[in-house]
This record gives structure tokens, C-alpha cells and sequence, in this order.
């Protein structure tokens, strides 16, 4: 039997990460936390911000490799699932590339017939400001008094045209309390998986 794989897709500091070691922690599996921060974190400089790539066609010099990544990223998650492990996987899937692309359309194709799960994350953006101006780490998260025009295209981008099995608002909830939710929503969708 093939893992279940999950997709929390939102904005940077939504509280995705947050929300994905909860469901480590609290739905039984052997869940793999495969994000964005563990894939780019073995991408030598050259290819940052990989599939972190933010909205806004900002670097083209960067897209062909970044649609690379993304069929290398889906495909891994796909092996992992089929070796019977479950996945979870925090993202901020947008189609605002200078150049046509979506990366739903790789998930779709690599992810084919394996038990999936989309996650929409929400977060208002005044609570997205106060943990980039709390924990900028080091420059990589953006901040400030005003919310810049990146982290409005983030909240504008990374929802457009996608609907999901589930939706969870990361700035009203616990990171606990969404795992609860997507355990039952697991649950429920058992009996929808097929096994490759």
C-alpha cells in the first residue's frame, strides 16, 4: 500500500512548518517531512530559492531550473509514498512565473493515483507581519512596519485558482488542532485511496 501524502500549501510563515511536524507528532504513520525548507536546503547557492521561488516573475534566470525541481521534488514524494511511507509536504505553490508555468499541473502528473490530501493554509497577513518581524531569520523572511509588496503578492499568489480537500485558517488554530482536522480528514477520505 502506497503512503499518503499531504500538501500544505500557503503563504511563508502561515505556520505551514509549524502545522506539518504536528502531524509528525500526532497522526499515526510514518510520516516524511519533505517541504520546501528540506529540499532547499541541499541546493547549492546557484539555484536559491529553488522552489521557494517567490511570485512576481522576479527571476526568470531562474524559472526553467525551478520547473526542474519541482518534477524532481513531486517525483521523490511520489517514490517515498510508494515505498510505504507517508509524506507530508509544506509549500507555497503559485503560478506567477514571468514565463506560463504551475506547479499543480507537475503535482497532478506525479502524483497521479497516490492518496493525496491538498491543504489550503490561510493566515491573515497582519499575523504573517508579526512572525516575519518576530523570527526574520537572519534577513531570509522580509518585514517591517508595512507589509511588502513580496509578502502581498504571496498572500494574493499562492491560492489563486486551486481548490482543496481541506482548508485551515494557521492564524486562529494550533498547529494540534490542525493536525486533528487532517487526521479526520484522512480519515475520511480511507476508503477514496487507491493503491498504485
Amino acid at each position: 500500500m502506497p503512503g499518503r501524502i499531504i500538501i500544505l500549501n500557503g503563504a511563508p510563515r502561515s505556520g505551514k512548518s509549524s502545522l506539518a511536524r504536528a502531524v509528525q507528532l500526532q497522526v499515526p504513520g510514518r510520516w516524511i517531512n519533505w517541504g520546501v525548507d528540506a529540499f532547499n536546503a541541499g541546493l547549492p547557492p546557484a539555484l536559491l530559492p529553488g522552489i521557494g521561488l517567490r511570485p512576481g516573475g522576479e527571476r526568470a534566470d531562474l524559472e526553467e531550473a525551478v520547473r526542474s525541481l519541482y518534477r524532481a521534488f513531486f517525483a521523490h514524494a511520489a517514490k517515498l509514498s510508494r515505498a510505504g511511507f507517508d509524506v507530508v509536504a509544506d509549500l507555497g505553490l503559485h503560478a506567477d512565473y514571468a514565463a506560463p508555468f504551475d506547479p499543480m499541473d507537475v503535482l497532478a502528473i506525479e502524483l497521479a493515483s497516490l492518496p493525496l490530501l491538498l491543504v489550503g493554509i490561510d493566515c491573515d497577513i497582519d499575523t504573517i507581519m508579526a512572525r516575519r518581524n518576530a523570527d526574520p531569520q537572519g534577513g531570509l523572511y522580509e518585514g517591517g512596519a508595512h507589509v511588502p509588496a513580496a509578502v502581498a503578492r504571496w498572500q494574493q499568489a499562492v491560492h489563486m485558482r486551486k481548490s482543496y480537500d481541506l482548508r485551515l485558517d494557521m492564524g486562529i488554530i494550533s498547529p494540534e488542532a490542525g493536525a486533528e482536522r487532517i487526521a479526520l480528514a484522512l480519515a475520511d477520505r480511507a476508503i477514496d485511496c487507491d493503491p498504485v
